[in-house]
């Protein structure tokens, strides 16, 4: 099978990300993946084209190190395996814009990103506020994520706190239940409702009724009663006045972009 292999200095998610960005493109099922971190020697190099790099293959490669990257381009050209640099040709713009050399040191964008760190913190506050936990807390969020049960509250807060980094609590709408007073004090431009298509919905629900051991209740799949309960949101939406985004048959992925553009725009 023919297989990517992203190849760094560092841990190789750069690489891989782009990789997987242009696969997408031609199907995920075209081509194995196989990332190789922690790149650094001439050495390395030769040990992985004479253990692991095989043809049919491409690299996709992130390496600082000009005597890697000459390895590297070497010992492909030997095995006759093609290279992708992801930084190389933006890296020598940047030296002729800002007319000085790259620091050529491996790593270095995980040693100054705070933007790692900010991930990290909101990955925790996701799960400290997911299903409406300490509530109280409210004011702190960056978003708050609303929706009746299955409209996926809980994977997109996490996805927008490892991806963006965006602090996000998610609000559990219920039939006839009033909506916390709280949200009342926050400005709705922080606060998204999540939509579905009914018909959908009740799938999602009949599978995670089917897949999981916890108890819920004869009408949790009713396609009637998730009728009533999107109408319920909607109007819960209404009043709250904020802004809505359906998720029906979409990605978690496609969900994010337009909620962070939404909060962007509420932010210009």
């Amino acid at each position: 099978m023919f297989t990517i292999y992203t190849l760094s200095d560092s841990s190789g998610e750069t690489a891989e990300l782009v990789a997987k960005s242009a696969l997408s493109q031609f199907g995920l099922d075209k081509a194995a993946l196989c990332r190789l971190p922690k790149v650094r020697s001439v050495d390395q190099i030769k040990k992985l084209f004479l253990s692991l790099i095989k043809s049919p293959g491409i690299i996709v490669y992130t390496l600082v190190l000009p005597e890697a990257r000459e390895a590297l381009i070497e010992q492909a050209k030997k095995y006759s395996i093609p290279v992708h640099d992801v930084l190389g040709g933006l890296v020598g713009k940047f030296e002729d814009i800002f007319h000085s050399a790259a620091l050529h040191e491996p790593g270095l964008r995980l040693k100054i990103d705070q933007t790692y760190f900010n991930r990290m913190e909101a990955i925790h506050y996701a799960i400290k506020y997911d299903d409406g936990q300490n509530i109280n807390e409210i004011d702190s969020a960056e978003l708050v994520l609303m929706g009746i049960s299955g409209t996926g509250k809980t994977p997109t807060c996490m996805y927008l706190a490892q991806h963006y980094g965006v602090k996000a609590i998610n609000i559990p709408i219920v039939l006839g239940v009033d909506f916390p007073q709280k949200l009342s004090q926050i400005n709705p431009q922080k606060i998204i409702g999540l939509l579905c298509e009914p018909l959908i919905l009740q799938s999602f629900r009949t599978a995670r009724v089917d897949s999981t051991q916890m108890t819920y209740s004869l009408d949790y799949s009713n396609l009637d009663k998730i009728a009533l309960e999107v109408e319920y949101s909607k109007r819960i939406f209404r009043e709250l006045k904020c802004e809505v985004v359906d998720m029906t048959n979409r990605p978690v992925e496609d969900l994010a972009v337009e909620i962070i553009a939404k909060l962007q725009l509420a932010k210009a």
